[in-house]
């Protein structure tokens, strides 16, 4: 038996609107632009992860069943993300308790804004990757 810590699952929303730009939030908690998401709790399924996740940071309620466009560990952090491209379905993007702002951003933009390892998550999702990518990264850059 190993006694190393588990791993933890996360789930993100890339919602693209139809000028093909994705949704970013900037995190209150350490001010980074990613995609939004989160924290898979212990008794929700997957698509209610990622809905109350994608509705929490940003307002909007995404369109089921979403896209899986890719999986990244994070070899440092030891989380899973599973990265999803989604549809808007209702709501007005907003600012919360865990959302500083949010911006609609074009695929070069995504690169300016966002850490190596989260611009791809978002790129990945705007290419509707598929297979889904499956990456690795530090918690910053791709390894």
């Amino acid at each position: 038996m190993s006694t190393d810590r588990p791993h933890s699952m996360s789930v993100a929303g890339v919602i693209v609107d139809d000028h093909g730009r994705a949704l970013l939030i900037k995190r209150r908690d350490n001010g980074k632009w990613e995609p939004p998401g989160g924290v898979v709790e212990r008794d929700e399924t997957l698509p209610e992860a990622l809905q109350r996740e994608v509705l929490e940071e940003t307002g909007i309620k995404i369109a089921l069943p979403a896209i899986l466009t890719g999986v990244y560990k994070n070899m440092t952090g030891l989380i899973v993300s599973l990265v999803f491209r989604c549809q808007a379905a209702d709501g007005t993007p907003t600012t919360g308790d865990e959302t500083r702002a949010l911006r609609w951003a074009t695929r070069e933009e995504v690169s300016e804004l966002a850490d190596e390892a989260y611009a791809i998550r978002v790129l990945d999702a705007l290419d509707a990757a598929s297979p889904p990518a499956i990456r690795a990264h530090d918690g910053v850059k791709l390894v």
